[in-house]
């Protein structure tokens, strides 16, 4: 073979290896081109990191409480009657006299509304006192008393029966 065999031959192993660098030159270039440059990163403030961690963990409301109010509204003898007595006193539950029942209540109005104020605060046999609901009144107990006894026969005006 000739010189100029030899050297034509070299060019030939060179040539894939030319063809590959370059492509991969060329592949770099195309996909730098399409990426976006990169943004530099620089780290926020020990402050502005903690108030976004506040801003992300505070509570979606807030309770406030009001000032107790030391007025109370005293409730009607109807509504304590409906709220508390007519539990067992409308059923005759734990062997209670039901309301309207002038049979059973007899007795009891015999004894005098105080008598039956004074055992409707305190309580008596199966009866808790103010019928279960301390937050009752010595007032609101008593109306309540005459509500249900005059339902069942008894005549009670709670306003002058208050003041003897």
């Amino acid at each position: 073979m000739s010189n100029h065999d030899a050297g034509h031959s070299n060019n030939r192993s060179i040539q894939p290896i030319v063809a590959f660098i370059g492509a991969v030159l060329a592949f770099v270039v195309v996909i730098s081109f399409f990426m976006e440059p990169t943004k530099e990163v620089t780290p926020e403030p020990a402050a502005a990191v903690a108030a976004k961690v506040e801003e992300n963990v505070k509570p979606v409301a807030a309770v406030e409480v009001a000032a107790v109010s030391d007025t109370q509204v005293e409730k009607s003898g109807e509504d304590v009657v409906k709220g508390a007595c007519a539990m067992c006193h409308a059923t005759g539950m734990m062997e209670s006299p039901k309301i309207g029942d002038a049979g059973q209540w007899a007795p009891r109005i015999a004894q005098g509304y105080q008598v039956l104020v004074t055992n409707a605060i305190n309580g008596i046999r199966n009866m808790p006192a103010r019928g279960g609901n301390p937050a009752l009144t010595d007032n609101e107990i008593a109306s309540a008393v005459a509500v249900m006894a005059n339902q069942s026969g008894a005549s009670f005006d709670p306003a002058t029966l208050a003041q003897k």
